[in-house]
């Protein structure tokens, strides 16, 4: 398959399973909802190393918040519900409670439910005050701007981490670019995140490593630099390659995520330097949900 000169692989990508979680940040001002979101979101691109993986989901704007106020809805991924509630509570502690002005809400109904600010009223030291509103409990913790209301419970769902698409280009600033315009389209997709740094990774990897202690290691078959030392899957022309990872509430958003991205790519086309878009493969072994791409864009 052939996109405005550029190659669609007939390749696909592997997902896994996952639990999520979504939270509603509302603040004085957008700015300061988006603080208290980035800060929650931080150093959260892999479940490999960092526990979960989290991002924004959408801003919201005051109609769409229970308090009235600008909001960022952001979203937690991770491998079980017991990973999940432990990252949940302690990033909700150290950068929304923290954060002036702000109040956490759930983002998401499921009949599992998870503590959002059940625990962190402790923090209110006993003058914590505990409200019930529309059969939803709330509370109302002391703090020195004031008070931080937050829900004291949201929902867990089933969700689905790891769909991916590389962008292999003739130069690493025509690949940045690509994937900048695909993130920006993937953006506007509601339920998912591409949790690594601006929603792209350039380091790769693969499952494995030539040393004992790594489990995952660079993808040297789609390095540049290695054309000439390893079994390479880049031709010639090829000089620089670019992942984004995507994680969503079902297979149905990643789908729709990787299809208005992989457009975007092609939508630059060869005539800006976009030789083939490929992805993450590991022969099935990986996970149970596969994303082929000439069917996403079939």
């Amino acid at each position: 398959m052939i996109i405005n000169g550029v190659t669609i692989d007939a390749t696909f990508a592997e997902a896994f399973p996952m639990k999520a979680t979504r939270a509603i940040i509302t603040a004085q001002n957008e700015k300061w909802a988006m603080i208290a979101a980035q800060a929650m979101t931080g150093f959260a691109t892999s479940v490999i190393a960092c526990g979960c993986e989290a991002g924004i989901d959408r801003i919201l704007d005051s109609s769409e918040t229970l308090d009235g106020r600008p909001g960022v809805a952001v979203m937690i991924f991770a491998m079980g519900g017991k990973g999940l509630a432990k990252q949940l509570e302690t990033r909700a502690g150290q950068c929304v409670l923290t954060s002036p002005t702000s109040a956490l809400f759930a983002g998401i109904d499921s009949a599992i439910k998870i503590p959002l600010g059940k625990n962190l009223r402790y923090f209110g030291d006993g003058f914590q005050v505990g409200k019930v509103i529309g059969g939803k409990r709330y509370w109302r913790i002391p703090v020195m701007d004031g008070e931080f209301l937050a829900e004291a419970t949201t929902g867990q769902v089933d969700a689905v981490g790891g769909g991916n698409f590389l962008v292999l280009a003739q130069s690493q600033p025509q690949a940045l670019i690509a994937c900048e315009a695909a993130i920006e389209a993937m953006n506007k997709v509601p339920n998912v995140i591409m949790p690594f740094p601006g929603g792209v990774v350039r380091s790769g990897s693969k499952v494995g490593s030539k040393y004992a202690a790594l489990n995952a290691s660079t993808n040297d078959a789609f390095c540049p630099t290695l054309k000439g030392m390893t079994k390479t899957e880049l031709s010639p022309d090829i000089e620089s390659v670019m992942e984004i990872v995507i994680d969503g509430l079902s297979k149905e958003d990643i789908d729709k995520a990787m299809r208005v991205g992989i457009q975007a790519v092609c939508d630059l086309g060869a005539v800006n330097g976009i030789k083939r878009i490929s992805a993450g493969n590991y022969g099935g072994k990986l996970g149970p949900f596969h994303f082929h791409l000439q069917e996403i864009m079939a």
